[in-house]
């Protein structure tokens, strides 16, 4: 393991400004959202797709880094080049998720457990050799009756510092993602405990599986209510009790926290980011995004599949990162989406 390498990488996904594209959906999650915007998805569908996010003008000057998927980081663009060769002459670090989902806990139905460890060791050497830097794995912990319990947050906590030992092995950046899910009525504060617990355990196992910290990333949910909460917390009250929870769960030596928009809108992901490094200033980590639907949203919907709205699109995608970096300083502002539009 070449530390000063893995910390150098891991600095540079959280340089100032900048922050993670997730383009790592699944065939099952691109599929879906293709088709709620009247798209067909076919492995050259998706592969424009990513092609005109990748492709978007000056997009380096806002994104450090990408998450590809395990499709998308074989595919060429129409000029030959291999998409993470795309990324890297935009400056962009190329990265891949490389779990394999989840599955039902074994006498726990209603809790899930990501899969993927069998061959992780040679999938990431092969992954390394095709432009790779750095790497994701996710966690699903959801908030229901009697759930979570000890057992599935350990057993995936378990999980991803393994995930992170292997990729560390390998020479990649590992970002370690335990989401605690929006979907339920649970108020802001089962949201916050929950959290806790869970980024507990995982830096726990994180820690006795011998991960480097300097050299790891953190992609946790924020803390928020519920999405069926009848009492929704407001912006800055959701800064706080997330930066509160981070305090009390996350080694000062981890670089930096990438935050997952799990279900926000792009324009909440955005201000919740900003409202956290508005207020605060003197925190041992980069507070940062990795975005998937909150990025691409708008610019999925106006390209539609057709490459007459590539340029639009992209303008959409480059506006959408370009706020997320105003909020990576705390300088974003509703003004602001005001000018664009």
């Amino acid at each position: 393991m070449n530390k000063e390498q893995l910390q150098s990488t891991a600095r540079a996904l959280v340089a100032p400004g900048k922050g993670i594209l997730a383009a790592d959906e699944s065939f099952g999650t691109i599929g879906k959202r293709f088709k709620a915007v009247g798209i067909e998805s076919t492995e050259d569908t998706r592969r424009r797709y990513r092609q005109m996010l990748f492709t978007t003008p000056g997009i380096g000057e806002f994104l450090s880094g990408v998450i590809l998927f395990d499709e998308t980081i074989r595919q060429k663009a129409d000029d030959g080049r291999p998409l993470p060769k795309v990324l890297e002459d935009q400056g962009v670090i190329p990265g891949i998720k490389v779990d394999k989902s989840t599955t039902a806990l074994p006498l726990s139905p209603q809790e899930k457990f990501t899969q993927g460890l069998d061959g992780l060791r040679e999938r990431l050497e092969e992954y390394r050799g095709m432009g790779a830097r750095f790497t994701k794995w996710r966690a699903v912990i959801t908030i229901g009756q009697g759930i979570p319990t000890e057992r599935c947050i350990s057993a995936n906590a378990h999980g991803l510092a393994l995930f992170a030992a292997f990729s560390q092995e390998a020479g990649l950046v590992p970002i370690v993602e335990p989401e605690v899910l929006i979907d339920g009525d649970h108020t802001i504060e089962r949201c916050y405990e929950v959290t806790e617990w869970t980024l507990n355990r995982t830096f726990d196992y994180i820690y006795e599986a011998g991960v480097e910290l300097s050299g790891m990333l953190l992609k946790p949910n924020m803390v928020i209510s519920g999405k069926d909460c009848p009492e929704q917390a407001g912006v800055e009250e959701v800064a706080r009790m997330t930066v509160e929870c981070l305090k009390r769960s996350v080694p000062a030596a981890v670089p930096g926290i990438v935050f997952l928009s799990g279900g926000q809108s792009d324009l909440q992901a955005t201000a919740h980011l900003n409202a956290m490094n508005r207020l605060y200033d003197d925190l041992p980590w980069e507070l940062s995004f990795s975005y998937a639907r909150a990025l691409q949203g708008r610019p999925m919907e106006i390209w539609k599949g057709d490459d007459a709205n590539v340029e639009a699109a992209q303008k959409a995608f480059y506006h959408r990162a370009k706020m997320n970096s105003a909020a990576r300083s705390g300088s974003y502002s509703e003004e602001m989406e005001k000018e664009a539009a």
